[in-house]
Order: C-alpha cells, then sequence, then structure tokens
C-alpha cells in the first residue's frame, strides 16, 4: 500500500481555481475534475475567499484568527521584554555615583 502525501497549493493556484469559478462560470465540481482536487476543497478555498478576500491565501495556508493573534502577542511580548532590557541597562549607567575628577 503506498502512503499519500498532502498536496500543498500557493496561493496563485488557488486564486486561479476561483476565478474559473466565479468570472468563467464553470462549475465547481468542474474545475475540481480538471484540477484534480476534491470538490470540497476547492468548497473551503471559495469560503475563506468570501469570507476575506484580501487574506484569504496568506504563506503556505491560512492562518486562523487565534494564530495571527497569538503571534502578534508574541511579537509584542518580545518588543516589550528588550525594551524592559534597555530601561534596566540605563537605569544602571544613570545610577552610579559620579566620580570627581577635581581631586579635592
Amino acid at each position: 500500500m503506498e502512503k499519500r502525501t498532502r498536496r500543498t497549493f500557493d496561493a496563485n493556484f488557488k486564486h486561479n481555481a476561483l476565478r474559473m469559478v466565479f468570472d468563467e462560470g464553470v462549475p465547481l465540481e468542474e474545475v475540481a475534475r480538471k484540477l484534480d482536487i476534491h470538490r470540497q476543497v476547492l468548497h473551503r478555498w471559495k469560503q475563506d475567499y468570501k469570507q476575506d478576500p484580501k487574506n484569504a491565501f496568506p504563506g503556505r495556508g491560512r492562518r486562523k484568527d487565534l494564530e495571527e493573534e497569538n503571534r502578534k502577542l508574541r511579537q509584542a511580548l518580545k518588543n516589550a521584554e528588550e525594551e524592559r532590557e534597555i530601561l534596566k541597562k540605563t537605569l544602571t549607567i544613570l545610577s552610579r555615583p559620579k566620580s570627581s575628577d577635581s581631586g579635592l
């Protein structure tokens, strides 16, 4: 028995498939058959596109809202930690007693 690998499709491929459905009026089932993909996959792409056309297919797949929010929060936390470290170092430098060069 041969193990099947999961196929991936780039955003351009998905947009072209949907263009056939929306612009050219080709039935979804026919487009799926022509492109050798399951009709349910094409249906999901169609739903994703209808929901948010600008962000329907970012990167290698569509990030879910929680995943995107998590990524943004991790980046914000990283930035805050870096700022805190800079402030701690600045406070250490500014808190040092000043040495007197006059020798009096």
